[in-house]
């Protein structure tokens, strides 16, 4: 039986995270926007409201949410702001792989400092010539006694700058390539570890993305995540459980996108009459409506199948790729509304269309989406 409504405690859920994303989030977008300084007074309310916790399961102090109820707060907080929404979301992304591959002694040691005070952690996989080719990694982790040596460097890491705990994903085995990479458990206060400059971005300009080179990093062997040569599959089984988040993200900037442009044209007069009654208006908010419709409901699927621990590889890759284009589409079409309006920081509209661009990048590309579902759908070729 397929039933479409949601429970009173995803509702209740789903309101709290709308009132902090209107209260708290989108009164100070616009001023965090700059990128001079990191949220920090947002970002504590946001863990004092559970949001950076969310994820770390209740008996390790956590909420404990599962993947749909995720889904319904990401939406409404990257509906606040996309910006700040990244770097809870990628704080949560940083932890899933302990979540999924942990031991109990390295999620009770690694996830205490998350619920007790305000933390982030960083998901450092990509490197400048290991993008969408994960597989390209060059950063090493060699075993010397009970530990490991990591050296190399992680860019465009968000919470980079700011993170009290890494992931990071190096080789353990060189020779082997992607089967030598592993997933490392490493501590920001560890000696070596090395902040560059923090990126100057498009949109997203709340959220810290920098470089973070290691350098004769130590580590102990038991930070490692599940076994050595699993990073690979750390990194894909992580991405698979995340990335219905980004399209609800998607599907949360697109609706503000088409409110605002609703709004706008029921108020804004052409030729006598309100530019809503126009049909070519009137059109492009149809279209809208259904793509951002469509798009939440491919998030929801797609959740729905994680928390029935059912395969879902195709699905969270169709509802990250569409969710995002979506995204792109309807902050496009809804800064055209506003017209040369709509090209100016006195309105929302810009601010949304450079936000929506790195939906579309970030968590694998979307064109890293398309091969992983083609892939699916096609099936083996005889």
């Amino acid at each position: 039986m397929i039933d479409f409504s949601l429970s009173d405690e995803q509702k209740a859920l789903q309101d709290m995270a709308h009132e902090f994303a209107l209260k708290e989030m989108r009164p100070n977008a616009a001023r965090y926007d700059r990128g001079d300084v990191f949220p920090e007074d947002v970002m504590t309310k946001a863990f004092e409201a559970g949001f950076l916790s969310c994820n770390i399961p209740t008996e390790y102090g956590g909420g404990g949410l599962g993947d749909l109820n995720t889904a319904i707060i990401s939406e409404e907080l990257a509906w606040g702001c996309a910006g700040m929404f990244t770097a809870m979301m990628a704080s949560s992304l940083a932890l899933t792989p302990i979540v999924l591959y942990g031991t109990d002694e390295q999620k009770k040691t690694f996830f205490a400092p998350f619920t007790k005070k305000m933390n982030f952690a960083a998901f450092c996989l990509t490197e400048r010539e290991a993008g969408s080719d994960a597989a390209a990694t060059k950063t090493r982790a060699l075993r010397d006694g009970d530990h490991y040596v990591i050296n190399g460097s992680k860019c465009f890491s968000t919470n980079g700058g700011i993170a009290s705990l890494y992931i990071v994903f190096a080789l353990t085995d060189p020779e082997k390539g992607v089967r030598g990479v592993s997933a490392i458990i490493v501590p920001r206060d560890t000696p070596g570890i090395i902040i560059g400059k923090e990126e100057d971005k498009m949109g997203h300009r709340a959220s810290n993305t920098a470089e973070v080179t290691f350098e004769d990093v130590r580590v102990p062997v038991k930070n490692l995540l599940g076994k050595e040569g699993m990073g690979f599959i750390v990194a894909m089984k992580t991405l698979d459980k995340t990335r219905a988040s980004v399209g609800a993200a998607g599907v949360g900037v697109a609706r503000a996108a088409l409110e605002h442009a609703v709004e706008y044209a029921k108020t804004r007069v052409q030729f006598n009459k309100p530019i809503a009654l126009f049909q070519n208006t009137a059109f492009k908010i149809a279209q809208m409506a259904m793509e951002i419709n469509a798009a939440r409901h491919l998030v929801w699927h797609a959740a729905w199948l994680m928390d029935r621990g059912q395969p879902c590889g195709k699905e969270s890759a169709m509802s990250k790729c569409f969710g995002s284009d979506v995204a792109m589409r309807t902050t496009i079409e809804a800064l055209q509304i506003f017209g040369g309006y709509g090209y100016m920081r006195d309105y929302p509209m810009e601010k949304l269309m450079r936000d929506a661009k790195l939906l579309q990048i970030y968590e694998g590309t979307n064109e890293i989406q398309r091969l992983v579902i083609s892939r699916e759908v096609i099936g083996p070729i005889k």
